[in-house]
């Protein structure tokens, strides 16, 4: 057996790092002089800048980068010496330590400066300009630091990134080895970041067995929660059992009985639900299985739906027997244009029924109907409340009726856990709630809105069901469409005369009937020809930062959008977001940056949030809300963002990996916003995901202007391309007249 070499020295700078893998290459100083640093590569996992190093591994070259140390393991040794120390301390490792505070508390200890906050860090305070509040700070974070370091050696095994086992620290403590050890399927529930997966792995590690119980029906909740991560708010039960025996790798018969005891434990434990419902489409019947939660939504969802139309109080009575010809003509006076017949319906609609949809393309005059319904309502002195789903809708849609709007979780002040402030109990005070990009409303998210209207209210729900439905679980627009829905609804199709000379408007409602956009001879609507995938997304990159903003005069940070069908690829929104970064948002020496993974943050990144956070802000941050970095302190190791709400959000740098670059975003996670332009890749790359209602979302989101890149083919396909099946829920049966369990 080969005995490993050992190098020890300062971990200078990480150049390279995979959270999910570990893999790292960094540069040490291994005190040769002459400033010459070492090439390592390999799992450096928690490593952090200015820690000294003890690695076990062995030399190599590289054809490029020539002599470099593969390590196989190392340990963090504590540095013996004044200039070690100083520079350890001051490497960020302690938030609230940079290096002029790590220069004090050495100059004052010298080499006993870990000694002393290791064991009295009380004695800080004889630091000068260290207070106590400084003080207790700098032994807290040091502590921790320690805590992490341990778990983090302990999942070093099993490949679990930083990040990741920082979450485990913070959520379990000090009982974080213990529950990873003897529990290590709660991991997927609890922490965000870990699903089955990585929790099976660190499951085979500390040897829970293949075929145990507890690994069954950890891997049928996670078949769920994939399904529902695809927009289904259940799912039949033959094809979950079929999901989790392709999953899990065992026999159907221990899949079938642990799904059994699942159902046993049923709605109040952590279990699942089954009911037969009607399949997709309304076919043949099937045996639903759901996670509690969304089974709990839709029959909520369904329940004060019916329960609102029903209502016997009115709220808006005095729409009752109004003389709709002289509210009209009052109202042609005040807005200096009169209603189309279908707009007037739509009117008369959401002020005469307690819930109304609203739908239509662009160029239709939802907006202006809108606005009309908001402008009477006023007249008779009700009051309306505004909300959309993001903060963008929710600013376009107080500028186009000139009232206060908010987003739904801000209306709602959804708390820490999701709770509203707002529900069946304590309704919002408003006569008229309207709602507008519906399409956005996932099931969760309208049973908490819809819970919040109160008795005799009016609800009126506003969007485009040709678009993409919500990105989370259900198709709430869809459902309250369907056949046999209770719900009233007007869809205005007449495109008016303005929106006819818009190329974006022409093509959007050509896409949305299956026929090929016109892509010459529009002022506001090109294609740029490139078949090859790569040369696709470099050209992309090259339109929306250079040639775009030189030809129209736009902004490329705040007024041009990438939108990429999928994520991956070379034309995919993570390869073009570094692209885009490098020629909009370049290194450079003043700049202040911060590697997290892959990722490199800087003031002045356009970023989105990735996941739902009740926590930050004053109402939460949530999936899809996008900023701009505005500011990043390595010292208190704190990254500002300012949100499009216009609201400064703080998050730590362990924190990072629920941000993700956002000059480029998938059309998916696009969904609510408009843009002055956009830029869309559509190459052959991304063949699975081209379909009619994801090109329509992204040209749709276009407010000026609309630049295809790619290849005729793809875009044929994408207009041909109508979406398979519907998502699987049960609202619409709910809903529907006479609906009783199958």
């Amino acid at each position: 057996m080969v005995q490993l070499a050992v190098v020890e020295g300062v971990l200078e700078r990480i150049t390279y790092a995979n959270e999910d893998s570990g893999y790292t290459v960094a540069r040490v100083d291994t005190g040769r002089g002459g400033g010459d640093l070492l090439t390592v590569v390999g799992s450096l996992l928690g490593a952090q800048p200015g820690e000294s190093l003890r690695m076990e591994g062995r030399w190599g070259s590289h054809p490029q980068y020539g002599r470099q140390f593969t390590v196989e393991n190392y340990t963090t040794v504590l540095p013996a010496t004044i200039q070690g120390i100083r520079r350890y301390l001051g490497s960020g490792l302690i938030k609230g330590v940079g290096p002029r505070i790590a220069d004090r508390i050495v100059v004052h200890f010298g080499t006993d400066t870990l000694d002393v906050i290791e064991k009295e860090p009380a004695r800080l305070i004889e630091v000068p300009g260290l207070g106590p509040k400084r003080t207790r700070s700098i032994a807290a974070a040091w502590e921790e630091q320690k805590a992490i370091k341990e778990v983090m050696v302990f999942l070093q095994g099993v490949g679990v990134s930083t990040s990741i086992a920082v979450r485990i620290y913070k959520q379990y403590g000090d009982a974080s080895i213990t529950v990873v050890r003897e529990e290590p399927y709660r991991l997927a529930a609890d922490v965000w970041g870990i699903g089955f997966l990585t929790a099976d792995r660190i499951a085979q590690s500390v040897g829970i067995p293949h075929d145990s119980p507890e690994r069954a029906k950890a891997g049928l909740r996670h078949a769920l929660s994939q399904s529902a991560d695809q927009g289904h708010c259940f799912l039949p039960e033959e094809q979950l059992i079929a999901d989790a025996v392709k999953l899990l790798q065992v026999d159907t018969g221990l899949v079938i009985d642990c799904l059994a005891e699942l159902a046993e434990d049923g709605p109040d434990g952590a279990g699942v639900v089954r009911e037969r419902v009607p399949g997709p489409d309304g076919g043949e019947p099937v045996t639903a299985v759901y996670l509690v939660p969304f089974h709990r939504a839709e029959l909520s969802l369904a329940a004060q739906l019916t329960r609102l139309l029903k209502a016997p109080d009115d709220r808006l009575a005095a729409f009752g027997d109004v003389q709709w010809d002289k509210a009209l003509a009052w109202l042609a006076g005040r807005t200096g244009a009169e209603l189309a017949p279908e707009q007037q319906e739509a009117v008369r609609l959401a002020l005469t029924s307690k819930v109304a949809v609203l739908t239509g393309g662009p160029g239709c005059g939802k907006s202006f109907t809108v606005r009309s319904v908001v402008e009477l309502a006023r007249a008779k002195k009700a009051k309306v409340v505004l909300a959309a789903p993001t903060g963008r809708a929710a600013k376009r849609l107080a500028e186009l009726t000139g009232a206060d709007a908010s987003t739904v979780h801000r209306l709602l002040e959804l708390k820490p856990g999701g709770d509203a402030a707002y529900d069946r109990d304590r309704p919002l005070d408003a006569d008229l709630v309207v709602v507008d990009e519906a399409s956005m409303l996932d099931l969760l998210l309208a049973n908490k809105l819809v819970k919040a209207v109160a008795p005799g209210a009016h609800l009126l729900l506003v969007g485009d069901v040709d678009q993409l439905p919500s990105v989370g679980a259900g198709e709430v627009l869809r459902d309250l469409l369907a056949p046999g829905s209770p719900v009233p609804a007007v869809r205005l199709t007449r495109i008016f005369r303005q929106a006819q000379q818009s190329g974006v408007v022409t093509n959007a409602h050509r896409i949305n009937s299956g026929v090929q956009p016109i892509t010459q001879g529009m002022a506001d609507f090109f294609l740029f020809v490139e078949e090859d995938t790569e040369e696709a997304g470099r050209l992309t990159v090259d339109v929306a930062a250079r040639r775009v903003p030189a030809r129209f005069g736009l902004d490329p940070r705040r007024d041009i959008q990438v939108l990429a069908p999928m994520h991956r690829g070379p034309a995919g929104a993570g390869t073009l977001n570094g692209l885009l970064q490098q020629a909009i948002t370049p290194a450079r020496p003043d700049l202040p940056e911060r590697r997290f993974g892959g990722r490199v943050f800087r003031v002045g990144d356009k970023v989105t949030q990735i996941r739902n956070n009740y926590e930050k802000g004053e109402n939460g941050v949530f999936n899809g809300t996008v900023g701009v970095v505005t500011a990043l302190d390595e010292v208190e190791q704190r990254l500002t963002v300012r949100t499009d709400e216009d609201e400064e959000v703080g998050y730590d740098f362990d924190e990072l990996d629920e941000l993700a670059h956002a000059y480029a975003v998938t059309i998916h996670r696009s969904q609510g916003s408009e843009y002055p332009a956009v830029v869309i890749p559509v190459t052959t790359g991304a063949w699975m995901m081209l379909q009619r209602n994801l090109l329509y979302t992204a040209v749709t989101r276009a407010k000026k202007l609309v630049v295809l890149v790619g290849s005729r083919r793809a875009l044929g396909q994408a207009v041909r391309t109508v979406s398979a099946g519907r998502r699987c829920t049960a609202l619409d049966f709910r809903l529907a007249e006479g609906g009783v369990r199958l």
